[in-house]
């Protein structure tokens, strides 16, 4: 390759060699827009000299929020130029991230382009510097870039984020080096590469891409259309653009790997010229590698990839090619290997490496493993961990469960809420039971005809009582497809304390911005005595209509919601026809300019209609707020309180009504009784917004 890796001490430094062994050659593409390396190295270090000049000192931070295009990558490797470290941030993330990333990772300076200017502004008290409005040939004195060391900061990943806000993973050159390292091994990277970018630049995956691309001299391909975060994007388009292109080598997440391999069953194409495909960020099953390794034939690797981005994003890889179709399949994901350098351990109960075919906590060690979260001390000594198994004494405790099989391939088994470090072992163990109990119960429902996509969750049934749920997305007017008989299918398939206590058939399985499966968006199920539709009651065999609703069949209706509406009608004429008895008086309007009394007679109807909403919350509301992830405690003083917030009105209204101005202890009453108490449920209800769902509700 003509490249001295050992004299490449950082990241851009690897890539100014490539430039200086091939300027002329093609290093970005996007569209009709192309740089070479002479070009993209040039202009990063003009922007570099800029970026100095606005304030970024080495150490320092910048936040790099571009459009996918040619210019995001003069922007990274500027800033690394700069010594400085780059914080990828989409800049059509919502207003929310876009804040919470800003705030946390405080930049020196923030790099974008004119048309994110006033939103960027309005998050950020950093200065800004716009890449469209920097002029091109720069000026001043020739820009020196500081010297820059293997374990300075070299970017802050941003995690997804499934289990709260995201915390800043910082990544060092080195890391990435090796990580480096590691790819160009196992995936033969070469010059005569062109890569496909298809990641949305927040996503660690944004950053191997060019590192693999940029890093091997080879060229890196962007596409026009985000296949991450754009969910209209037409695949349809993607074959078309990997021929055009003549794409070797690209990267998706298993949502688009799915929606691939149906597209090329469905039209029968491929994806020639490819020699690898890589699949990750969620669990990815056997006979999907399978099925997708036969569509694009012998000549493809289709590897399953796993990592962390505390990991510097990948730690193993999985090549299916050799690997015999057999039973169970579907049953089963395999991460296979460690990279070069990287070291993989399972964990039992006792924090130490297990035997063989247990279950246990994935750890991950090597010299991938990040330098820890950005101001967050607590977060980073949960999950990077002393180890005196480990050469280096120290592991990543990943939360995800896993078992090494006899031949040392690594199973991904599922995801744990959060690593399990320091919980009690007997604890230890019993979530790595419950998440392998789940993913033998979600590839036992995957593997019925009629189900194309499964996810087994553990959820709130009744106030204080988990258990699994099942979710499965079903094949159009597949047999038995509704949920009774799914449920009877895993009943006959599973030991009786395994069977879910429902099956829900959704359209399609809720997804977070990163692609992966969001557990708090799932649809509560209807209470498990009206899981079964009437006809099967009777013995017959049901037959759904449809997916989507959140209950055991299909077809089946909606009782919880049929109930709520009778109690809010109930409700409201209980209110409406007692109020002259109650409140003698207290709606008399007849001295009232009619112009003015209909609008008082409409406020007695809301009043009723509010009193009818509390008490149908009264009865059917708590197991809602308990699905929303929150503790036991505050769950019940809310809903309390949003049954005080709806009920109260209409007592409150009607008593203030008959008090008198200068009642004094009856208005010190009712100001106690209602107005104090309603203050205080405003108060709980906004507690319960912001407040942060406990660990593990949304997986």
């Amino acid at each position: 390759m003509g490249v001295d890796t050992e004299r490449a001490r950082t990241l851009h430094g690897l890539v100014e060699q490539q430039a200086r062994r091939a300027p002329a050659a093609v290093a970005v593409r996007c569209g009709g827009r192309e740089l070479t390396y002479g070009e993209l190295d040039g202009r990063a270090r003009r922007l570099a000299a800029v970026l100095a000049e606005r304030g970024l000192a080495p150490g320092g931070r910048a936040a790099v929020a571009l459009g996918r295009g040619t210019e995001v990558y003069v922007a990274l490797l500027a800033v690394l130029k700069a010594g400085a470290a780059y914080v990828p941030l989409e800049p059509s993330a919502p207003d929310a991230l876009l804040r919470h990333v800003l705030a946390d990772a405080a930049p020196d300076v923030v790099v974008t382009e004119e048309v994110h200017r006033v939103r960027l502004v309005d998050a950020s008290g950093a200065p800004l510097v716009c890449v469209d409005g920097v002029e091109p040939d720069g000026g001043g004195d020739p820009f020196e870039p500081p010297e820059v060391a293997p374990e300075d900061l070299a970017c802050v990943f941003y995690t997804s984020g499934s289990t709260g806000p995201p915390n800043g993973a910082l990544v060092e050159h080195r890391n990435l080096l090796a990580a480096y390292e590691g790819w160009r091994e196992v995936y033969g990277l070469t010059a005569e590469d062109r890569i496909l970018q298809t990641a949305s630049l927040e996503f660690d995956v944004f950053t191997a891409d060019w590192v693999r691309a940029l890093c091997s001299g080879a060229t890196l391909v962007v596409t026009p259309f985000n296949l991450t975060l754009d969910r209209t994007a037409d695949l349809g388009a993607l074959p078309a653009l990997v021929a055009a292109e003549r794409i070797t080598v690209l990267e998706l997440n298993v949502r688009t790997a799915r929606r691939l391999t149906a597209l090329l069953e469905r039209t029968g194409g491929g994806l020639p010229g490819v020699r690898l495909l890589t699949v990750g960020a969620e669990k990815w099953y056997l006979d999907e590698q399978l099925g997708l390794q036969r569509l694009l034939g012998e000549h493809a690797r289709v590897l399953n990839v796993y990592g962390l981005a505390e990991a510097t994003v990948d730690s193993t890889y999985f090549d299916v090619r050799g690997a015999a179709a057999a039973d169970g399949a579907e049953r089963v994901s395999l991460v296979g290997r460690p990279f070069p350098g990287t070291r993989v351990y399972v964990l039992g109960p006792d924090g130490t490496p297990t035997g063989a075919g247990s279950a246990g906590e994935i750890a991950i060690a090597g010299p991938g493993l990040v330098r820890g979260y950005l101001d967050r001390p607590e977060e980073t000594g949960r999950r990077f961990v002393r180890a005196d198994f480990d050469p280096d004494g120290r592991v990543l405790l990943t939360g995800d469960i896993g078992r090494l099989r006899p031949d040392g391939v690594l199973e991904f088994v599922g995801r744990a809420a959060n690593a399990l470090g320091p919980v009690p072992q007997a604890r230890k163990g019993s979530v790595v039971s419950r998440v392998a109990a789940a993913a033998r119960v979600e590839g036992v429902l995957r593997a019925h005809p009629a189900v194309r996509e499964a996810a087994v969750v553990e959820v709130d049934v009744r106030p204080g009582q988990r258990r699994l749920v099942g979710y499965a997305v079903t094949v159009p007017q597949g047999e038995g497809a509704d949920g009774w008989s799914l449920s009877q299918y895993l009943t006959a398939e599973l030991p009786a304390g395994q069977v879910p206590a429902a099956v829900v058939p959704v359209p399609e399985l809720p997804r977070t911005r990163a692609g992966k499966l969001d557990r708090a968006a799932l649809p509560l199920p209807a209470p498990p005595e009206h899981t079964a539709p009437r006809s099967a009651k009777a013995g017959g065999r049901a037959r759904g209509k449809g997916g989507g609703k959140a209950g055991g069949g299909a077809g089946a209706e909606n009782p919880t919601g049929c109930f709520a509406v009778l109690c809010v009608v109930i409700g409201a004429f209980f209110a409406w026809v007692t109020t002259d008895d109650f409140f003698p008086g207290s709606t008399d309007v007849s001295a009232v300019p009619s112009g003015y009394a209909t609008v008082f007679e409409f406020l007695y109807l809301c009043e009723n209609l509010a009193f009818g909403a509390g008490m149908a919350f009264l009865f059917s509301g708590l197991p809602v707020v308990l699905r929303q992830g929150r503790s036991f405690r505050l769950s019940l003083l809310t809903y309390l309180a949003v049954f005080w917030l709806l009920a109260s009105w209409w007592p409150q209204d009607n008593l203030y009504r008959l008090t008198g101005a200068t009642d004094w202890p009856r208005e010190t009453a009712l100001v106690l009784v209602f107005n104090v108490p309603l203050m205080l449920a405003a108060v709980v209800v906004v507690t319960f917004l912001l407040r942060k769902p406990r660990p593990g509700s949304k997986g």
